[in-house]
């Protein structure tokens, strides 16, 4: 077994059960210290995926590293609830709701179906008249694809990951007993999320990337943060809210019945999350003063703004050779990405302004990045009580036609149109 350990300093306690392993014997432990997260690309062989995998020097393979592990640190303060009667209904519905749609990756997903046959769409990356992806051949072109697919799911994958390490800390220090109990039963959630993207990237895809910076930066700041309320903040209002519009729009465009199962149970989750943050939050935020709550406002703008980079696949421009900001801005001047990457605030624009930190001092912050005409759309404050009690159906994940890619194909051809 071997670790990888990041970080700039280790416990007394770490350094302890390092010495207690290598006396018992018990673990061939080889700890290799690093100043920064590994960047690598990990590399999982028999894929499937329609592509052979190419042979990348930059891979990270299980030959080299079995456990790779960053270390964060919290000034988590904690409480014990001792009043075990149920102080809001409506959270509890949420909690039992958690326990009653279960479902288990291993057996309610088909993991054997083919690949279906995929259709590159370079004109919806603003990538068709870019000459670096011209010049590409078509193997090297499949192979980018390939890429983009690989970083796309592995961002899903990282942040599921910080979702299940905050949602572990909020069962501490939630203040009220239903609020720990629904956390509990969201750790379990985010557990099984990032065991079936775990899955399908090493069963479906063979690629893995690493979390994206600006990704690793919201989330490290929401667990090193000692305030219970911004970690619902940043978890459940933001990065949640995110998620869900995001996977919404994957399992409308993905050829993939596998991911479309996949998003479809994890949505049915997630719906329940961020409904959990907003319910549970409107009323503390209206104890806050008002300094407290500008500050709680700036910090979900800077966690919406952080977030808006991190769509963008530079880690995947740069492997290919590509200028990095060239190929960055070539992506955000297209039509799509700039629609798209609005587009996922549907959701966490009007939950904040639900919760009231969509604040005088930030919307004309919110303004700039062109989001706040969102505001007025429909928040997850008034409970949907038949939407989310509906039982699991996994018929249901493939009933999406890809009706979002023919509405791309026309906005965009309006575009070169207009632009022509």
């Amino acid at each position: 077994m071997t670790f990888i350990w990041q970080g700039s300093t280790l416990s007394g306690r770490f350094e302890d059960e390092k010495i207690a392993f290598k006396e018992k014997g018990e673990v061939d432990m080889k700890i290799a210290w690093r100043d920064e997260t590994p960047r690598k690309i990990q590399q999982f062989p028999g894929a499937d995926y329609p592509s052979t995998n190419p042979d990348l020097e930059d891979v990270l393979t299980s030959r080299d590293v079995d456990h790779v592990a960053q270390i964060f640190q919290t000034p988590l303060t904690g409480s014990y609830n001792w009043d075990y009667s149920v102080q809001d209904d409506r959270i509890k519905k949420l909690y039992e709701l958690g326990k009653q749609l279960n479902w288990d990756p291993q057996m309610d997903i088909d993991w054997d179906r083919p690949w279906p046959e995929e259709e590159r769409q370079a004109e919806l990356m603003n990538l068709h008249d870019y000459p670096p992806y011209l010049a590409l051949s078509d193997k090297e072109r499949d192979e980018f694809w390939l890429h983009m697919n690989a970083w796309s799911l592995s961002q899903f994958l990282h942040g599921e990951q910080g979702a299940l390490l905050v949602a572990s800390q909020l069962c501490s220090c939630a203040p009220t007993f239903n609020a720990k109990l629904y956390a509990a039963s969201q750790t379990f959630d985010e557990a099984r999320h990032v065991e079936v993207f775990n899955q399908y990237i090493q069963k479906r895809i063979g690629l893995m990337y690493p979390i994206n910076t600006h990704l690793n930066s919201i989330i490290d700041k929401i667990l090193t943060d000692p305030r219970w309320d911004l970690k619902f903040i940043g978890m459940q209002i933001v990065i949640e809210g995110l998620a869900l519009s995001a996977f919404n729009t994957t399992r409308e465009t993905t050829p993939d019945p596998v991911l479309k199962d996949i998003v479809y149970l994890v949505t049915r989750d997630e719906a329940r999350h961020v409904t959990f943050g907003v319910n549970y939050l409107e009323e503390f935020v209206q104890t806050l003063t008002e300094e407290e709550r500008e500050e709680r406002a700036l910090f979900a703008f800077e966690a919406c703004a952080i977030s808006r980079e991190r769509l963008v696949a530079t880690d995947v421009f740069r492997h290919f050779g590509w200028d990095v900001e060239e190929s960055r801005r070539k992506v955000l001047d297209g039509f799509v990405m700039s629609t798209f990457r609005n587009l996922l605030f549907q959701r966490v624009v009007p939950n904040l302004r639900r919760i009231g930190l969509l604040t005088e001092s930030v919307r004309p912050k919110f303004e700039e990045l062109g989001i706040l005409e969102y505001e007025a759309m429909t928040d997850d404050g008034d409970i949907d009580w038949n939407k989310l009690e509906r039982p699991l159906d996994i018929t249901e994940a493939q009933s999406h036609e890809q009706s979002m890619l023919a509405a791309f194909h026309e906005a965009f051809e309006a575009d070169q149109a207009v632009a022509g």
